[in-house]
């Protein structure tokens, strides 16, 4: 990964010009992911989000931290009920009313958190969760509805679910937007949230990823992921589609008339582009869609379908680094922040295509200069691969891959970037460098110009978070991230 290098002392009068600058209605909202070892204190975050003029924040699960920080931004906040929640929400009334108690009544009052949507769910209609939780969804959202009226919010927080794309196709026989229809299996299912989401006047939201459609197949053509134009529109009966984002949305709009809402609003809950993990995963793409995108949707061009600004969410505010990799390596590089909060590349919120500077976290606080790396002298190197792999599997290795940012490195290489990302986690603790005396500690940048080999951010009472690859932990003295660091 190549990173945008800052200066953020000499650029610090010119990064509050900018905030001033920045509208503060950018119709742009922000996914905040939290599945990382070690984050940034929350108040440090939001500040941030406040200093790039992001008015709208994405989150997917009701973290007291977080809304604690966000208490008098102003910040309009759609929180998250998480997958595994919507069996008791949907069977337990009690359980809906109690979770809008703990969750919204205590932060939704005058100068509190400005809550306007609870996600029920995130995408879980998603093909591989196998139907899992289909009969828990609709049941979940009438119950958080039903729980937000009965407290009173009923007109202004309004409960949704954000579905994955693949809940709505075009069929292959006639593969154009003016084709979309809901997914065979689940269309009951979805035309009964519809009717409740219409009733209540609330959105359909759903994740739209045109990376995915050129991770995914190796004969999509490249420009069309993009919004410049395309070498190979798509021609539906007198409409040309020049980008893929503006087909699958159209899609979305044609199955909604289908289903008899030609008119519910559409919030694109999660789009964006990962900076690392794929051969297409790196900063220039990431730059090239996201600015693209920002342009095209506040432009108020709209689609062919559905003329206007799109009310978005990106994704991904911070790189989380314990996220599965199940759908591929790229899963922990979606932020437009790094773990540290440093921004990745240039970009524009305004939508203006402008080379503009994001303002960073102000005030990191890092560990010490060390690394782990192999030691040059080591003998005994029949166990190596072994090290190599056990380190991997207990931390982060997703930059090794092919065609990413760290994947050009010698077999030496790639053993110092797995024993330092171990140590990292670690906490830098001694003993967690040795591998079988194979490894040593250097005070020695081992980075390149493309692969940074990371160091530990440095904060006490900080929470730790894992989910899947790393064991969920509490500590009551520290808790520290791994970052990417720019020196």
């Amino acid at each position: 990964m190549t990173f945008f290098h800052y200066n953020y002392y000499h650029h610090y009068t010119l990064f509050l010009l900018m905030a001033a600058m920045i509208s503060q209605s950018l119709c742009v909202g922000v996914n905040w992911g939290t599945i990382a070892t070690h984050q940034l204190p929350p108040e440090m975050v939001v500040q941030m989000l406040k200093n790039n003029g992001f008015d709208k924040l994405k989150l997917f699960e009701a973290d007291d931290r977080i809304l604690s920080a966000l208490i008098g931004t102003q910040i309009e906040v759609m929180l998250a009920i998480p997958n595994n929640m919507l069996e008791e929400m949907s069977s337990n009334v009690d359980a809906a009313v109690s979770w809008v108690e703990a969750n919204v009544t205590t932060y939704y009052y005058s100068g509190g958190v400005n809550i306007n949507y609870v996600a029920v769910g995130n995408e879980p209609t998603l093909q591989t969760y196998n139907g899992t939780y289909l009969k828990y969804m609709l049941p979940a959202l009438k119950n958080i509805q039903e729980a937000l009226n009965h407290a009173g919010y009923g007109d202004q927080i309004k409960a949704t679910i954000p579905f994955n794309a693949d809940v709505y196709y075009s069929p292959d026989s006639n593969p154009v937007p003016s084709a979309g229809d809901f997914r065979p299996e689940v269309r009951d299912l979805t035309l009964e949230i519809l009717q409740f989401l219409h009733e209540n006047n609330a959105p359909f939201t759903v994740n739209i990823y045109p990376f995915l459609s050129l991770y995914g197949n190796k004969n999509f053509p490249i420009d069309y992921a993009f919004f410049e134009g395309s070498n190979v529109p798509i021609r539906d009966q007198g409409v040309v589609y020049t980008n893929v984002f503006d087909a699958n949305f159209d899609t979305l709009v044609s199955a909604l008339n289908k289903a008899g809402y030609p008119d519910m609003d559409i919030i694109v809950g999660e789009v964006g582009w990962p900076t690392d993990g794929d051969i297409y995963a790196n900063v220039e793409n990431a730059k090239r869609f996201n600015q693209g995108l920002l342009q095209h949707i506040l432009s108020g061009e709209g689609t062919p379908l559905r003329k206007g600004k799109i009310d978005v969410y990106l994704f991904s505010l911070i790189d989380e680094n314990a996220k599965s990799v199940a759908p591929g390596n790229f899963e922990r590089h979606w932020g437009i922040f790094e773990f540290d909060g440093m921004p990745k590349y240039e970009l524009d919120l305004a939508g203006m295509q402008e080379d503009r500077v994001l303002i960073p976290v102000e005030g990191v606080q890092y560990m010490v200069k060390r690394w782990c790396v192999l030691n040059p002298d080591a003998t005994g190197l029949g166990n190596l691969a072994d090290n190599i792999n056990y380190a991997c599997s207990l931390s982060d290795c997703t930059s090794l891959g092919y065609g990413c940012s760290c994947n050009h490195l010698s077999v030496q290489g790639n053993a110092s970037y797995a024993f330092n990302m171990y140590y990292q986690i670690k906490s830098q603790d001694t003993w967690n460098c040795d591998f079988d005396g194979l490894a040593m500690i250097t005070d020695q940048d081992p980075s390149d110009s493309t692969c940074e080999f990371p160091i530990m951010i440095d904060y006490s009472s900080c929470r730790v978070l894992h989910r899947g690859l790393f064991e969920l932990l509490w500590t009551s003295i520290s808790v520290c991230m791994i970052l990417w660091v720019v020196l």
